[in-house]
C-alpha cells in the first residue's frame, strides 16, 4: 500500500476515533455539567484538569518519544530494538510520575482547602493518584500504537470503552450523585482504556526473543530527546490547556471556572475534530519520512500546513456567528456566560493548529531544543497575563489572557518552527 493510501486509511481510522470520543465525552460533559451547575462543574474540572496535567507530565517525553523512534525504527528495518526502546521510555515514564504523585501530595497538604474547599482531600488525593496512573499508561500505549501508525486501535478502544464511561455517567446521573460520584465512574473507565489499550498494542509488538539491545547512539538521541521534550510537552500543556481554570479558582470563584471550562472545553473539541483529526497522524508521517530524505518530508509538510489552514477558517467563522444558541442548546442559560468565551477560545485554538505540522518536522528531525526555547517563553508570557488578569478581571481577564497568548504566541511559534524547518538540517 503506498503512502498516500496508508494516510487515507490512518486518517479514517484517527476520525472515527476522535469523533466517537468526541461526541460520546461531549455528551458526558454536558449532562454532567447541567446537572452539578457551574460551581460544583468548576471543582469537579479542576480535577479533571489536575488528572490531565499528571498524564502530561508523567508522558511528557515517552509518549512522544514512542511515537517518533517506534515509527523511526520501522522505517529503517530495525524493529528489533523497539522493546528495549519501550523498556527504557517505561523506566523514564515512572520517574516523572513519581514526581507528579510527589506534587499532588504537596499541593493538597499545602494548599488543598483552598484549591478544593469542602471537599474531602483525601479521597480525591486518592482519585488523582490512581487516574494517573491509569491514564498515563493508557496514553504510553497509544504512542506505541501512534508509532506503529496503527491508528485503528484508538478507534477500536473510543468505540469499545468510551459508551461504558458514558452508560456510567447516565447511572450517576440518573441516582442524583454528588460529584464524587462521577469521580468514580472517571477512575473505573480509565482502568477499562488502560485495559483495551494494553490488549490491542500487545498484538502490535514483535516476539521478545527477538529484540537486540540499543546501539550507543540511539541511546543517545533518546536520552537527549525525552528530556527536551518533557520540558516542552510539560510546559506547553500547562500553557495551553485550560490552566485558567485553576487561577479562575483561586483568584474568582468556582462558578466562574465552570464557564470557562464549558467554553474551552467546546472550542478544543470543535478545534479537534476538524484540523486535528489529520494533526494527529503528523509526528509519525514525518518521523518515517525524514529517514527516507529531507525532500520527501518537506514535501508532507508543505502539504500538511496548506490542508490544515483550509479546515480551520471555516470552523472559526461557523463558532462566531453560532456561540450564543450553540452554548444555550447544549448547557442552557445557566451557561450563558461562557458562549462569547467559547467563539474567542474557537478562534485562538484555531490559529495554533496551523504549527502542527511543523512541529511534527522538527520533532522527526530531533530539532527538539529550538522548540522548548519558543514553547517556555511562550509559557511565561502567559502565566504572567493569566496572574495578572484573572486576579483583577475574573472570567474577562482570564478570556483575554488566553485569547492574546494562545493567538500571538501561536503565530510566533508557526513563524519560528516554519523558518526552522526550512532550514538544512545539521
Amino acid at each position: 500500500m503506498n503512502t498516500r493510501a496508508d494516510a487515507l486509511k490512518n486518517t479514517l481510522f484517527s476520525s472515527v476515533g476522535i469523533y466517537t470520543e468526541y461526541f460520546l465525552g461531549m455528551l458526558t460533559s454536558i449532562i454532567i455539567a447541567r446537572h452539578l451547575g457551574p460551581a460544583e462543574f468548576g471543582a469537579y474540572s479542576l480535577v479533571i484538569w489536575l488528572v490531565a496535567t499528571g498524564v502530561a507530565v508523567t508522558n511528557s517525553g515517552a509518549a512522544s518519544a514512542a511515537i517518533k523512534f517506534v515509527a523511526e525504527l520501522r522505517g529503517s528495518s530495525r524493529e528489533a530494538m523497539i522493546h528495549p526502546l519501550l523498556a527504557w521510555l517505561r523506566r523514564a515514564q515512572w520517574l516523572f510520575l513519581a514526581a507528579v504523585i510527589a506534587a499532588g501530595i504537596g499541593l493538597f497538604a499545602l494548599y488543598g482547602d483552598h484549591v478544593m474547599p469542602g471537599f474531602d482531600h483525601r479521597l480525591l488525593l486518592a482519585i488523582l493518584v490512581l487516574t494517573t496512573c491509569l491514564r498515563s499508561a493508557y496514553m504510553f500505549n497509544i504512542g506505541i500504537a501512534k508509532g506503529y501508525e496503527n491508528f485503528r486501535v484508538t478507534a477500536v478502544i473510543a468505540v469499545i470503552v468510551t459508551p461504558v464511561n458514558l452508560v456510567g455517567v447516565l447511572v450517576a446521573w440518573w441516582l442524583d450523585g454528588p460529584m464524587e460520584m462521577f469521580l468514580a465512574v472517571f477512575t473505573v473507565t480509565s482502568a477499562v482504556f488502560w485495559w483495551a489499550s494494553r490488549v490491542q498494542v500487545g498484538r502490535l509488538l514483535p516476539p521478545v526473543r527477538t529484540a537486540v539491545p540499543l546501539d550507543d547512539e540511539l541511546r543517545g538521541r533518546l536520552r537527549r530527546y525525552t528530556a527536551m521534550v518533557a520540558i516542552t510537552v510539560t510546559v506547553s500543556f500547562i500553557t495551553a490547556s485550560e490552566v485558567e481554570v485553576l487561577f479562575l479558582s483561586l483568584f474568582d470563584s468556582q462558578a466562574a471556572a465552570g464557564q470557562f471550562k464549558v467554553a474551552y472545553q467546546l472550542a478544543s473539541g470543535a478545534a479537534l475534530l476538524v484540523p486535528g483529526v489529520f494533526g494527529a497522524l503528523l509526528l509519525p508521517m514525518m518521523a518515517n519520512a525524514l529517514s527516507q530524505g529531507r525532500e520527501v518530508a518537506g514535501r508532507r509538510l508543505s502539504a500538511s500546513t496548506t490542508y490544515l489552514a483550509l479546515l480551520a477558517v471555516p470552523l472559526v467563522a461557523f463558532g462566531m456567528v453560532f456561540a450564543v444558541p450553540i452554548i444555550a442548546l447544549l448547557y442552557g442559560q445557566a451557561y450563558a456566560p461562557a458562549a462569547p468565551v467559547f467563539a474567542i477560545c474557537l478562534a485562538a485554538i484555531a490559529v495554533s493548529t496551523l504549527s502542527q505540522g511543523a512541529s511534527g518536522y522538527l520533532l522527526g528531525a530531533d530539532r527538539q531544543k529550538e522548540l522548548m526555547t519558543v514553547v517556555i517563553i511562550g509559557a511565561v508570557i502567559k502565566i504572567a497575563l493569566d496572574v495578572a488578569l484573572i486576579a483583577r478581571h475574573g472570567l474577562a481577564g482570564a478570556v483575554a489572557a488566553f485569547a492574546l497568548t494562545s493567538s500571538a504566541v501561536a503565530v510566533v511559534f508557526a513563524m519560528a518552527v516554519m523558518m526552522i524547518a526550512s532550514k538544512p538540517l545539521t
